[in-house]
């Protein structure tokens, strides 16, 4: 099933950022500077950034016919409205993921070099934390967001959810320690980033079995998404050896022309690869101590819209 299907179709476009005029109803102003957070929300609990948008969508539909000076909070107010939307839209997105050909990846998004800077961030929209959040409830997912990357308190969780302040705490409480036994090992300095970026960036062009081998953890992850398009791993690929002969004699040696180039996805390391001059697909890359240890391929044209241009996140 394709992955833009039971898409909905409004008729009016939320505002972007860099639409603000001299003259702008309050509304409209009021939802530009809070645009990008709204994004982050809905996208950190859905993983789609077509989702996102949609979700942006009908969020802009509803605070356009409030009186915004009616409103005293007005950044809990539309974080309430964005997260019951996205609540909602999870739905059609897990009957999406049951049909889905092969293993299911977040969309990549192309950020820029400071969001890198904001290390909770960065680590929350992170392939890798995406699909250790995948694990959770929806409402558990959306405390989560709320509470430990966006830093609200229980009682606005609580009224974006539909939930009591005791009833959050707990779900709170659930979620972190879900999250704590799954998610991906300390971050490391972005000079050791850079650093097992271009080796693992030279390894994959050279091809050179050894080279991928050092840089890869013995408990390496590579993950793949074509969504049933494109070629890719039906399963997980576990292991350094494994991966290694994966990527040194796998579809990156099958295309003649060719390009990789580094990038930032979602927050951290990636590669951007281009065949004959167009976006074949990215790599998303998690270093931890030095070594990669997971590789998070995403081929499925309709999730790689927004690696052609950087996408504004923010907390």
């Amino acid at each position: 099933m394709s992955e833009r299907s039971e898409r909905t179709t409004g008729t009016a476009e939320p505002p972007a950022p860099a639409a603000q005029e001299q003259s702008v109803d309050p509304a409209t102003e009021v939802f530009v500077a809070h645009r990008n957070l709204l994004f982050t929300v809905a996208y950190e609990m859905l993983g789609s950034a077509a989702d996102a948008e949609d979700v942006l969508q009908e969020t802009w539909l509803r605070w356009a016919g409030v009186d915004p000076t009616t409103v005293r909070e007005k950044r809990a107010y539309l974080v309430r409205i964005v997260t019951r939307q996205a609540l909602d839209r999870m739905r059609a997105l897990g009957r999406r993921k049951e049909s889905y050909v092969g293993p299911w990846l977040p969309e990549p998004l192309l950020t820029a070099p400071d969001v890198a800077e904001d290390i909770e961030l960065a680590d929350s929209i992170s392939m890798a934390m995406l699909l250790v959040m995948e694990t959770l409830a929806p409402v558990e997912r959306a405390v989560f967001v709320l509470r430990e990357v966006f830093d609200l308190g229980y009682d606005e969780i609580a009224e974006a959810v539909g939930k009591s302040p005791a009833a959050v705490r707990q779900l709170a409480y659930r979620a972190r320690a879900h999250v704590a036994a799954r998610r991906p090992r300390g971050a490391v300095s972005p000079a050791q980033t850079r650093a097992a970026l271009q080796a693992f960036q030279r390894a994959v062009e050279t091809g050179e079995l050894q080279g991928l081998v050092d840089i890869l953890a013995p408990d390496v992850v590579a993950l793949s998404d074509g969504g049933g398009v494109r070629h890719a791993l039906l399963r997980p690929i576990v292991g350094a050896d494994k991966v290694a002969r994966l990527l040194a004699g796998g579809w990156w040696q099958r295309e003649a022309e060719r390009s990789v180039e580094p990038v930032q996805i979602n927050g951290g390391p990636g590669l951007l690869v281009r065949v004959d001059g167009e976006v074949d697909g990215v790599v998303a890359v998690r270093v931890e101590n030095g070594f990669v240890t997971g590789a998070y391929h995403v081929r499925n044209p309709e999730k790689l819209a927004r690696v052609a241009r950087e996408t504004a996140v923010s907390r």
